[in-house]
C-alpha cells in the first residue's frame, strides 16, 4: 500500500478504499525491500525562488531547502527502496509538494513504530509512511492502554485505505474473514493498525467462545510476509494497495492472495508535530495545489490507486 493501504497504526480505525489490483511492475524481495538503517532519499528538486507556495514554510526550512521525512521505506507500493532511492506513491506526492514549496523531502529509513519518537526528537520534520490519521495519534494516546504517552501530531491527510487478509496461495487453510483467524497464527508489523485490528479480533474469539489468535509482530511488514510464505502463519494483515501488490509480485503472483473484503478506512496522513502549525499550514496548501493542478491525480494514476484518492486536503481527518 486500486490498493488501499492500511498501514500503521496501533490505533483501529484502517483505511479503506477499494482500488483495483495494482499492476506495479517489479518483485517483492521478501528479506530485503527496505533494511531499517537511515538511508536518505530525496524527492523533489525545485527552487525556492520559483515556488509559488514557498513563503509559506518557516524560514528554517526555507533557507535549508530541504524537508527530513521519517519513513519505514519497506512497504511497496506505497514506499520502498530501488536502486538505493526511495520511490512508490509516498515520494511521487512528495515530489510533486516540493515543487510548490521549493524544497526537496529528503527520506530516511526507519523503523514504523519509532518514527513518532523521532519526529518528536526533531530528527524528522515530518513522517510520511502510509500512517494512518488517527485520534490517538493526534492526542498522544497509546491504544493498546488508553494512556497519553506523547504531545501526538497533526496530520494532513493525502490518501484513504483499508486493510486486507493476505493468505497463502490457494487459500489452504480457508480464510475469508477476521472470524477464521481465531485459534490460528498471523504474522503482521507491530504498531501498525492490522496490528490493532489483529488484537482486537483476538479478544472477539475469545469473547464468542473460541480460542484467541496467537499473533507474531515484526519490525518490518517483509518479514511478517515471510513466515506466510513458509507457512508459519496463515494470514498477515495489511494495508490493501499493499496486499494486493504482494499478492501479484512476489515471485510472479504465486506467493499469495487477497481474501475477503477490506476492513475499516481511514486516511494516511503526513505527520507534523503540533508546536510546527506553519509547516503544517504549508504541507495543507501544497497538497490542495496538487489536487487541483492534477498532478495529484497522475500520482495515483502511475500507481492505479486512484480510488484511495482525497477531494480536499484536510488536516487531522481521522476518528
Amino acid at each position: 500500500m486500486t490498493a488501499s493501504f492500511t498501514r500503521r497504526t496501533t490505533a483501529s480505525h484502517s483505511r479503506i478504499a477499494a482500488f483495483g489490483a495494482i499492476a506495479v511492475a517489479g518483485t517483492l524481495i521478501l528479506t530485503g525491500c527496505g533494511d531499517q538503517t537511515d538511508k536518505g532519499s530525496d524527492s523533489g528538486s525545485s527552487s525556492t525562488s520559483s515556488a509559488p507556495l514557498a513563503s509559506k514554510l518557516p524560514d528554517d526550512i526555507r533557507k535549508a531547502g530541504v524537508i527530513k521525512v521519517g519513513s519505514d521505506i519497506a512497504y511497496p507500493p506505497v514506499e520502498y527502496m530501488e536502486s538505493g532511492k526511495a520511490v512508490g506513491v509516498d515520494p511521487d506526492i512528495a515530489e510533486a509538494l516540493g515543487k510548490q514549496l521549493g524544497v526537496k523531502f529528503d527520506f530516511q529509513n526507519g523503523k514504523f513504530d519509532q518514527l513518532i519518537v523521532g519526529l518528536q526528537s526533531n530528527r524528522f520534520n515530518v513522517i510520511m509512511s502510509a500512517m494512518n490519521d488517527t485520534k490517538d495519534r493526534q492526542d498522544g494516546i497509546d491504544s493498546d492502554t488508553g494512556k497519553k504517552v506523547g504531545s501526538g501530531v497533526d496530520f494532513v491527510d493525502y490518501f484513504t485505505a483499508g486493510t486486507s487478509i493476505l493468505v497463502q496461495k490457494g487459500n489452504p487453510k480457508g480464510i475469508k474473514s477476521l472470524d477464521d483467524l481465531c485459534g490460528k497464527v498471523v504474522a503482521l508489523q507491530k504498531g501498525t493498525t492490522s496490528e490493532g485490528i489483529a488484537k482486537a479480533q483476538s479478544e472477539k474469539c475469545t469473547k464468542d467462545g473460541n480460542k484467541a489468535i496467537t499473533l507474531q509482530t515484526f519490525d518490518t511488514d517483509p518479514e511478517a510476509l515471510l513466515r506466510l510464505k513458509q507457512g508459519a502463519s496463515v494470514a498477515d494483515l495489511n494495508d490493501f494497495p499493499v496486499a494486493a501488490y504482494n499478492a501479484k509480485t512476489s515471485n510472479s503472483g504465486k506467493d499469495f492472495e487477497v481474501v475477503g473484503e477490506q476492513i475499516e478506512a481511514g486516511p494516511y496522513g503526513i505527520a507534523v508535530s503540533k508546536e510546527n502549525t506553519q509547516l503544517r499550514d504549508a504541507l495543507q496548501a501544497a497538497m490542495a495545489a496538487i489536487i487541483k493542478n492534477g498532478d495529484y491525480q497522475k500520482i495515483l494514476e502511475k500507481w492505479n490507486v486512484t480510488q484511495g484518492a482525497v477531494t480536499e486536503a484536510k488536516t487531522n481527518g481521522g476518528s
